[in-house]
């Protein structure tokens, strides 16, 4: 039987599925691989100065719950609403392309996956260690300034101290583990956001939300929270070392060890 469809309609029909179709995942490795050069490319100023806005920003996270624990009425629900206030940092700092630790454990990853050589593992050891010591610092000047400066009112703080504070709660192995998660999560956020045209703030809420809710340890965040709790006289310098080593070994696991392996395995034939 002959095909009588015009040619002009063959050729709209294909558009219109082109058009219509999800990337497949060998296109969004490439996408997000291709990011993960540019960053790996940019200078070491251009890299702290945007871990170090990072860092400070993401004490906003910590401020929005705060605020939410303390304004809403003692009800059954109140930290379901209150875990909303997490993602205010998140979306400040993905959406505004600063650069945040934990989003690089894949960005950076996939290159040096794609083509292994001494060189970009050198590369991505700089941006990694750059990107980690200013977020720590961004995160310890922003602790310092709401606790030593009184940014915020004594009530908002003794709230946003009684939010940091259930981290203490956690045993190391609970710290180590729950943050695997949050390393998947956050890693997972680059990828889907290559696969989408638009709706990158609902990807970002909807992830961050998840590791507030599931109460899993996110090293940069909840390096501010441990600061808050270190200049607030509420732990000593050993205990909030051990919390954000911890919490860092395991977003590197989830991200790096978990995500970003699968995310390349599942291509990695079709490259």
């Amino acid at each position: 039987m002959s095909d009588d469809t015009p040619p002009s309609r063959k050729h709209l029909d294909h558009e219109e599925v082109k058009e219509l179709s999800a990337p497949r995942a060998p296109v969004i490795h490439e996408v997000v691989r291709r990011q993960g050069e540019e960053e790996l490319d940019r200078p070491n100023g251009s890299l702290f100065w945007s871990g170090l806005a990072a860092g400070i920003t993401i004490m906003a996270s910590v401020i929005a719950q705060g605020a939410l624990h303390h304004r809403l009425p003692d009800l059954p629900g109140r930290d379901v609403i209150a875990c909303f206030g997490y993602c205010i940092g998140f979306l400040m700092v993905i959406l505004g392309r600063m650069q945040l630790f934990t989003e690089q454990t894949i960005v950076t990853v996939l290159p040096v996956m794609a083509q292994p050589s001494w060189q970009k593992l050198w590369g991505t050891a700089r941006l990694w260690v750059i990107v980690f010591v200013a977020n720590m610092l961004g995160t310890a000047i922003a602790a310092a300034m709401n606790v030593k400066l009184r940014l915020v009112g004594d009530s908002l703080l003794a709230a946003m101290l009684e939010v940091a504070g259930r981290a203490l709660d956690k045993t190391p192995s609970e710290l180590l583990t729950q943050a695997i998660p949050a390393g998947f999560l956050i890693a997972s956020v680059a990828w889907i956001r290559a696969a989408l045209n638009n709706g990158e703030f609902w990807i970002v809420l909807a992830l961050t939300y998840t590791i507030a809710i599931g109460e899993f340890t996110h090293v940069i965040a909840g390096a501010a929270e441990t600061f808050l709790l270190l200049f607030a006289g509420r732990i000593g310098t050993g205990q909030a070392a051990m919390t954000i080593g911890l919490a860092l070994t395991g977003n590197v696991i989830g991200g790096t060890g978990l995500f970003a392996l699968l995310a390349h395995a599942q291509v990695r034939q079709e490259l």
